[in-house]
């Protein structure tokens, strides 16, 4: 039997049950680039801070768990948009091919990485996957986009 995609699992939280609340709580954990990193709620910073293992959210220790949430998922965002540039100018870079731009997508249930003409619109969550996996998504991605004729070679266009 075929293993089920990990991005199939996933589920937007809809608020209300204990379940949810308790994910999102001081010392709780959250899935980071294949590993978890723990959530601590810090006033004394002012941005978020990945200290190790710890990810210092600034916010007070009476935070709702959708404070919580929306400051952690702020943060990963904000992480995958950085990895994801990365590896997209990384995979380019060996290819001799112009970057696409990056897009991030929010859907719940479609594939990591879809491929449009000059862009790769690619799911935040890939951020909890390790980093050879981020790799080879956005590798396979990269390589797979239309070839495009250089702009000073317009009869490459029509060969």
């Amino acid at each position: 039997m075929k293993p089920r995609n990990p991005q199939l699992s996933l589920r937007l939280d809809l608020g209300g049950d204990t379940a949810s609340q308790e994910a999102w709580a001081e010392g709780a954990p959250l899935a980071f680039l294949g590993s978890h990193v723990t959530l601590t709620l810090d006033t004394a910073h002012k941005q978020p801070t990945l200290d190790g293992v710890v990810l210092h959210l600034p916010l007070p220790p009476e935070a709702t768990p959708r404070q919580i949430q929306d400051a952690a998922e702020a943060w990963l965002r904000s992480e995958a948009k950085h990895l994801l540039s990365e590896a997209i100018h990384r995979h380019s870079a060996r290819l001799r091919i112009t970057p696409p731009k990056l897009a991030l997508s929010f859907a719940a249930r479609s594939h990591w990485v879809h491929v449009e003409e000059d862009c790769l619109r690619c799911n935040w969550r890939l951020v909890e996957q390790p980093m050879a996996i981020i790799d080879q998504v956005v590798g396979s991605a990269v390589g797979s986009l239309p070839a495009r004729a250089e702009e000073g070679d317009l009869f490459a266009a029509f060969a």
